[in-house]
């Protein structure tokens, strides 16, 4: 019988065990989610998350990683706890999982009691083909409440030429100079959707320190009278991509704020940046979308090509 012992984070010496959990898992899920020990550290790094107490690890008695589990929570008014894990494909299906649930559970009730919260939910998230990890789920009280769709669009087929209304312009983000300005327009552009949370400029700022980042596919479309009413960031990650053998691009994040939608600022800026993507030497764009968006976001995207590649799950249980 596997004897295991849970612990905390001890620094970035656990990174690169991490890493090893994460590869061992991706060898047998084939999910294409990878991680490297610079961006676990800047993840862990985030200004909203406590390393010693919403990171839990657990190891075999020669001191191997068997499990990692996070616990997420949005700065400002608890609400919700966002819990990831990696379990060994070799110990899986056990007590482990219930193990790893119950500590998600006991984190966010620590954290509900001091904010005055008495009512919480636990969320996590698993691919709809997932059907082990959606048993344990199921198995442990959680319920489906939202699906959200991973598409992707050839860039090889011809793309449209962006079309904006007349006095608008579009250029390149400058981090600094433009953060309190652009998360003001993140927040009044997702302030009606499913669960959302307010992002700082704390939190974007950070966002800024991946080295993958590049400023010429972080575009924003400013109105006549320079309010920031659009806007398009796509990433592009070599890593993944010399893992998969694909040159594929990512549209990150995609918005309009209420007040300037409907005038064709979304799809423009879409355009915009698949063009960037395109320029910067992709064939495949990807996307991710909440099945039942508000704004039409889903059917914007299939009215320039993308198609569903796969469909992720958010569960739920109350705490």
């Amino acid at each position: 019988m596997l004897t295991l012992t849970k612990r905390p984070y001890r620094g970035e010496t656990d990174l690169e065990a991490i890493v090893n959990l994460w590869e061992a898992c991706e060898a047998v899920d084939q999910l294409e989610q990878w991680t490297t020990v610079s961006e676990l550290e800047r993840d862990f790094n985030d200004p909203s998350f406590d390393k010693q107490r919403d990171l839990q690890l657990w190891e075999d008695d020669t001191g191997k990683l068997i499990a990692c589990a996070t616990l997420w929570h949005p700065l400002g008014e608890l609400t919700n706890g966002y819990l990831g894990f990696h379990v060994h494909p070799l110990a899986r299906g056990g007590t482990l999982e219930r193990e790893i649930i119950n500590w998600g559970e006991q984190r966010l009730r620590e954290l509900a009691k001091e904010q005055g919260v008495n009512s919480v939910k636990l969320r996590c998230q698993s691919r709809d083909d997932r059907i082990d990890r959606i048993a344990v789920l199921h198995e442990n009280g959680f319920s489906a409440d939202r699906y959200f769709l991973t598409m992707q669009r050839s860039l090889e087929e011809p793309l449209a030429e962006p079309q904006f209304p007349a006095g608008f312009t579009v250029r390149s983000v400058i981090v600094e100079q433009d953060a309190e300005a652009w998360v003001e327009m993140h927040n009044q552009s997702f302030i009606d959707h499913w669960n959302h949370h307010d992002l700082t400029v704390e939190d974007y700022k950070h966002w800024h320190t991946d080295p993958d980042y590049k400023a010429e596919l972080d575009l924003v479309a400013i109105a006549p009278d320079n309010t920031f009413a659009s806007y398009c960031y796509c990433a592009i990650y070599p890593e993944d991509n010399n893992r998969s053998g694909r040159q594929e691009g990512w549209v990150n994040t995609l918005g309009t704020r209420r007040g300037f939608r409907r005038l064709g600022l979304g799809k423009a800026m879409l355009l915009s940046g698949m063009q960037k993507l395109l320029v910067a030497g992709m064939n495949i764009a990807k996307i991710g979308v909440d099945y039942d968006n508000p704004n039409g976001a889903r059917q914007l995207y299939e009215s320039v090509g993308f198609r569903k590649l796969h469909t992720n799950v958010s569960y739920y249980k109350d705490v």
